[in-house]
């Protein structure tokens, strides 16, 4: 009887998703990746880019890359300035996306970071991936 008990537990752990590092994922979750993208929206020194600019920049950049869904969140961002060494603070939206585990997710994460990067005159979109566990 334990060793069947014992066989049970090991079949239903070798079932579990795992994340980086070996972690399992609890039971009706599966291992995946979600990735966060940082969006400053002053342009230059100054408030730049509006909620209109911003909704056109998701329906026309990440949207069409990523249409499974994603959550917007609005933020205040601060770092420091490369030039001055002062802090800069200013309004930022922060993107977060559970990645469809395709082979051109980082080509479509580097590509929306480009486009804003362009479209605003930004020096920067900061993007963070973690390992993660999922479900619906």
């Amino acid at each position: 009887m334990r060793t069947l008990g014992a066989l049970a537990v090991l079949l239903a752990l070798s079932a579990c998703a795992t994340v980086e590092g070996g972690a399992a994922c609890a039971p009706g979750s599966q291992a995946g990746t979600t990735a966060e993208l940082y969006f400053g929206r002053n342009i230059g020194d100054r408030p730049g880019v509006t909620d209109a600019e911003w909704r056109a920049f998701l329906d026309e950049e990440v949207t069409p890359r990523f249409p499974d869904g994603l959550t917007v969140i609005d933020a205040a961002g601060q770092w420091r300035s490369r030039e001055s060494g002062s802090i800069q603070r200013e309004a930022s939206k922060v993107l977060v996306i559970v990645l469809p585990g395709g082979a051109d997710d980082r080509a479509h994460l580097d590509a929306v970071r480009e486009a804003y990067r362009r479209r605003f005159r930004q020096e920067a979109v900061m993007l963070v991936q973690r390992p993660a566990c999922i479900a619906f």
